[in-house]
């Protein structure tokens, strides 16, 4: 069976639920079946993390555990995956076992007394990767503009700033007191240049984010980095930070500054996914 009209309208508020809270699933889709099947093609499920069925439809549970498995590996790895669901004779006679991988396929066995065949196209559905600035001044607004071009979900802490002020972003802060949840990439930029350079650079560090950069120079950010390691900062986590902020493009206005961070964290973004691959 395919999902009524009425299933197909929860599926899609599901859908937008998920995106608004930024929680990773996964969406089964059935693209082929073969002899008799309960699921027809077009059934559609949505999946967690966990391999748990959210939402629709996938047919009974000869096909659930292979596409939960599916599911689970495209959510972790970011890449979609093909399951095809056959009887054991039918697997025997192309020569595959179930589990096995060939040509983008994933094999798995039908072992439903129905004997019937079917194809499953899962795609993971992840949450935009995260964007923080701190700052309100001519770095930060430049690169809350130019990073709406580049698919993040961005928040703009600006403490003191009239939000009407300020360009328009996903979320604007009143403080540096920002949450970078879990489950997504997270990228920190601190442009607070002078104002609140400690404040936001300590929130920061203690984000858990993957990438932490500082606008300034080298020795500015040295002096800072000194003071917070004797206030208990940890001395790697200080390392780690990209201090000056941005690839060395030779910046030298704001929207040249801005441009090689976002640059620096497309580049940084690009080789995580390279290395999950």
């Amino acid at each position: 069976m395919t999902l009524s009209k009425h299933a197909l309208d929860k599926l899609d508020a599901e859908i937008q639920r998920l995106k608004d809270r930024g929680t990773p699933f996964a969406l089964a889709t059935v693209v082929r079946t073969v002899d008799s099947t309960s699921a027809k093609p077009g059934g559609k499920a949505l999946l967690d993390a966990d391999g748990v069925l959210v939402e629709g439809w996938l047919g009974g549970g000869c096909a659930r555990s292979a596409v939960a498995k599916a599911a689970r590996e495209a959510i972790a790895s970011g890449e979609p995956k093909f399951v095809s669901l056959r009887p054991s004779d039918l697997l025997d006679a192309e020569g595959v076992s179930a589990g096995e991988e060939k040509d983008g396929i994933r094999f798995a066995r039908n072992g439903c007394p129905s004997e019937g065949s079917m194809d499953v196209f899962v795609e993971p559905v992840l949450p935009l990767p995260q964007l923080v600035i701190c700052g309100g001044g001519m770095v930060a607004t430049a690169l809350a503009d130019l990073s709406q071009r580049y698919d993040f979900a961005r928040t703009l802490c600006a403490p003191g700033l009239d939000p009407t002020d300020l360009p328009p972003v996903d979320k604007t802060l009143d403080s540096f007191a920002f949450d970078v949840g879990e489950g997504r990439q997270r990228y920190i930029v601190v442009a607070t240049q002078g104002k609140g350079d400690e404040a936001a650079l300590r929130a920061a560090l203690s984000s858990g984010a993957g990438y932490v950069a500082f606008v300034g120079s080298r020795k500015k950010f040295a002096k800072l980095a000194e003071k917070l390691e004797a206030d208990g900062v940890d001395a790697a986590a200080l390392e780690a930070v990209h201090a000056p902020a941005g690839l060395d493009i030779h910046a030298i206005t704001p929207e040249e500054i801005a441009l090689s961070i976002v640059a620096e964290i497309v580049s940084v973004r690009r080789a995580g996914d390279r290395s999950n691959g």
